[in-house]
């Protein structure tokens, strides 16, 4: 089991001088900085699903104060006017279809919200209204008070949502990233907030990250950031510990293991 998040050369070097190792456990659930060293000799388990819930947990509390528009009202000095949206009822797009979708799936039931989920893979979700595939993304945005971003960043994804994403989406629609920074293209999601293209975006990633003081999005009033936070230690360290021990059971047993990461694919 490795457990730092950075040093991915030690992790090689561990490797490459014990070869016999068949079966390494990341505590991660996205493993795009490890991408250098997957390989198929040998099994790869991340903690993918592990915090499915407390990540939908947050994602749902970003998208909420977005649309009520927490982040400007945490900043006022003075009463203002009234403003905000309501969720339900509302239409929500989730990109990524793996176990933070199906969480936030759940969440979403009492909103009664039309959800559309876009996915590699079209095969249906429960509770998900409709699945389509990547290929239909610019298809999927218009309309909906929410876009989620759920998916692991591969080379496929990296700035998925940029300029044109963002024109299609509604001038009062809120962009949610609980993923990965890089999803993002982020001069072009500033300059889309900046001219009010759309109604503003709540991040618990960015790029870069962590972002610096002085950014830009710091000062924007439609733009909510948090640290990184949707999956703390205190709430991943039962979860993780709960998903190696299912798998080291599961690999003494030769039963199949959770979290299985294909190294073509990334994740």
């Amino acid at each position: 089991m490795w457990t730092d998040p950075l040093d991915v050369d030690s992790l090689a070097a561990v490797l490459s001088s014990a070869p016999h190792l068949r079966w390494v456990q990341l505590p991660f659930a996205g493993v795009d900085r490890f991408a250098s060293v997957l390989d198929a000799d040998r099994t790869w388990t991340s903690a993918k699903g592990a915090y499915a819930r407390p990540v939908a947990e947050h994602a749902l509390a970003l998208g909420l104060a977005g649309l009520r528009g927490l982040p400007s009202r945490a900043r006022a000095r003075r009463w203002g006017p009234p403003a905000g949206r309501q969720l339900m009822g509302g239409r929500v797009t989730l990109v990524g279809g793996g176990a933070i979708t199906e969480a936030l799936l759940r969440l979403l039931v009492p909103f009664q919200v039309e959800a559309t989920v876009v996915r590699r893979h079209v095969s249906p979700l429960p509770r998900a209204s409709h699945v389509v595939g990547a290929h239909d993304l610019l298809q999927a945005l218009p309309g909906a008070v929410l876009v989620v971003l759920t998916l692991a960043l591969t080379d496929e994804t990296r700035g998925i949502i940029g300029t044109d994403a963002l024109a299609r989406m509604d001038g009062d629609a809120w962009l949610v990233n609980v993923a990965r920074g890089e999803h993002v293209v982020t001069e072009a999601l500033i300059a889309a907030l900046e001219q009010e293209v759309i109604g503003g975006a709540a991040l618990d990633v960015t790029d870069p990250e962590p972002l610096p003081e002085g950014h830009r999005l710091w000062e924007l009033d439609n733009c909510l950031v948090t640290p990184h936070v949707a999956n703390t230690p205190e709430m991943a360290e039962p979860l993780l510990a709960e998903r190696v021990r299912g798998n080291v059971e599961r690999y003494r047993a030769r039963q199949p293991l959770l979290g299985v990461v294909d190294p073509v694919l990334g994740y």
